[in-house]
């Protein structure tokens, strides 16, 4: 900056008449990110935002991660957030590109409830709207993918702005919150005020306990009913360890079969035998036509997605549906329910035990038992069943032995996806049976997220196993990413399912294009073992069956980051799915895709 700018700048610092906490903006920022917590920042720096790094420098409490680009700090965030209950990731932006770059981040975080608070620099206060350099309306741009913007202009409301950001961003829904904070209220002083002066909880408070009467009606619905059905998503994981622990007891407590989208995989065991499987378009057939079939549907913590719910007009027609959210915003938007509750999800599923124990209800056995029978039914189709090889890699053989592996391991594991077929697999074979232990995008499906997310896991585990199950081409998307963790010295492991295709969309074009692959084919891949090692890495190669198990220990034993190549069969799809415009009871499976993709063209 010039300096007759700094001039111009420094002439329009506001002064406080009192010298009680009196700080500048920069130092502000940190003294208010420690005292909500934060122990880590994923950043990125550049001009707009030097004297908030500036003030990094000259402290110790909080530590700063440099990532390689702005959306890999945001990942970055959402995976230490999502990995840590009641935390909430940090990252720090310049202005104009490095706040554009977040955006996929905020939106991902958004879809996904992620809380996250992303800071951005801006251009100072008096070039506002002039096209400064690297000057973008970061507020205008985020309104859209955040839970809520702030624009600050005035150095003595900032600390009251982070305070609050941090509340709204953890509070509810959790959301991603942009705060953009021009260069010259970073250097104003002003006075500092302190979370307990702000009084926060009077602005923004969500209804978090149910209403009686409406616990009461859920459980005598559930125990009147038939055929009933647990439909769980990524609200209990955002409820906190409490609210899964409350569900498994619920579950046991009923018997009723239990099911959940890809963000709730964990709030409940996939080592339980109520335990149905993922549902949706990649969901197991059991889950899905147990969610058609059933007369009680008890959605917590749910959205009823597109992906889940396949043709709305078709979707679990003949059952009573109560649907739990903390967002009044989310009930009946999708899907029209006979019965709404508002609240927390861990508060609403102790009350139902409560009221169910009170009550004295209990489930209508016999009815109960021939539905069991009925699911078992399903259940014996074995949809994720598949043809072993032992010339070629399967891309599930690869996650069961990959699971065998992470058994034997005495850490605590952590798996990060990015988006494509690999993902779908990971759900399918990798079983999750704590909750914080899957990190993936889902509302979005953002190729590129899962390195980063790993990253940001890592930092928030530095004793955990934290593998990223990828695909050659989503890698790619945040490859420089790997930097970061050599720096840092962060021991990913990198578990590349290559097919050499941008394999969803080669499944999509063979299935419901004639095989007409658009551009779908990666006809230029790095070598990933040399550039693993050009990173400062190690790089590992499976390219047949014989060779898995030794890769995978390889893998697991080296004290630093790994990435794995495993050549898999590229012709392979991932089954069961649900085409595009179908019900979500008219699922194809492996034996059926040739003669599904026959009948469309």
């Amino acid at each position: 900056m010039a300096g007759a700018d700094i001039k111009q700048m420094m002439k329009k610092m506001p002064i406080s008449n009192t010298k009680q906490d009196q700080m500048t903006g920069a130092d502000m920022v940190l003294r208010a990110l420690k005292e909500q917590g934060v122990d880590t920042i994923f950043g990125y720096p550049g001009g707009a935002v030097l004297p908030i790094y500036d003030s990094i420098f000259q402290q110790n409490h909080i530590k700063h991660v440099l990532v390689r680009h702005e959306q890999g700090a945001g990942h970055a965030a959402e995976g230490y957030a999502r990995s840590t209950p009641g935390k909430v990731g940090v990252c720090l932006v310049t202005s104009g590109p490095g706040a554009t770059n977040a955006v996929t981040a905020l939106t991902d975080a958004m879809l996904d409830s992620i809380p996250m608070v992303c800071i951005t620099g801006q251009v100072p206060t008096f070039l506002i709207g002039t096209d400064a350099f690297q000057e973008a309306d970061t507020t205008g741009i985020t309104r859209a993918c955040t839970k809520h913007n702030y624009l600050v202009k005035d150095v003595n409301k900032l600390a009251e702005v982070i305070h609050e950001a941090f509340h709204v961003a953890r509070s509810g829904r959790p959301g991603p919150v942009v705060i953009d904070l021009p260069k010259d209220v970073q250097f104003a002083v002003g006075i500092y005020k302190s979370a307990e002066e702000c009084l926060l909880e009077g602005r923004y408070n969500p209804k978090t306990t149910p209403e009686d009467a409406a616990i009461s009606a859920a459980v005598e619905l559930m125990a009147s009913a038939k055929k009933p059905i647990f439909y769980t998503g990524g609200g209990v994981i955002n409820a906190g360890p409490e609210a899964s622990k409350a569900l498994r007891e619920l579950v046991r407590l009923t018997g009723f079969p239990i099911t959940s989208t890809l963000m709730g995989l964990g709030a409940f065991p996939a080592s339980d035998e109520k335990w149905l499987g993922m549902l949706g378009m990649h969901g197991t057939v059991e889950a899905n036509m147990a969610m058609h079939g059933c007369d009680v549907m008890i959605n917590i913590g749910a959205r009823f997605d597109d992906r889940v719910t396949g043709l709305l007009s078709k979707f679990s027609p003949n059952s009573k549906k109560i649907h739990v959210d903390i967002d009044p915003s989310s009930i009946n938007k999708v899907v029209q329910v006979e019965l709404p509750i508002i609240g927390d999800a861990a508060e609403v599923i102790k009350a139902m035990i409560s009221a169910w124990k009170k009550g004295g209800f209990k489930a209508d056995q016999k009815s109960l038992s021939n539905w069991w029978s009925e699911i078992e039914g399903w259940r014996e189709k074995k949809c994720l069943a598949y043809k072993h090889s032992d010339q070629i890699i399967k891309p599930q053989y690869a996650l069961e032995r990959l699971q065998h592996f992470i058994d034997k391991d005495k850490r605590d594991a952590y798996i990060t996806t990015e988006v494509g077929q690999h993902q779908m697999w990971a759900a399918q074979y990798l079983p999750f049976n704590e909750p914080n232990r899957w990190m993936t995008s889902g509302g979005l499906g953002t190729m590129g997220y899962g390195l980063p997310a790993a990253v940001g896991t890592q930092i928030a585990h530095p004793d955990g196993l934290v593998i990223d199950i990828a695909g050659e081409a989503s890698i790619l998307m945040n490859i420089q990413e790997l930097t970061t963790a050599v720096q840092y010295r962060l021991p990913i492991k990198v578990f590349i399912l290559n097919n050499e295709w941008m394999g969803m969309v080669r499944q999509w074009q063979e299935l419901l294009h004639g095989e007409r692959y658009s551009e779908s084919y990666s006809e230029s891949l790095p070598d990933f073992v040399k550039l693993a090692e050009a990173y400062g890495g190690k790089g590992l190669r499976a390219s047949n069956p014989s060779e898995l198990d030794g890769v995978i220990q390889e893998m697991l034993a080296h004290d630093g980051l790994v990435v794995v190549d495993v050549r898999v069969d590229p012709k392979e799809n991932c089954f069961p799915m649900i085409p595009s415009g179908k019900a979500h009871n008219e699922m194809i499976l492996a034996a059926d895709a040739e003669q599904f993709d026959k009948k469309l063209v």
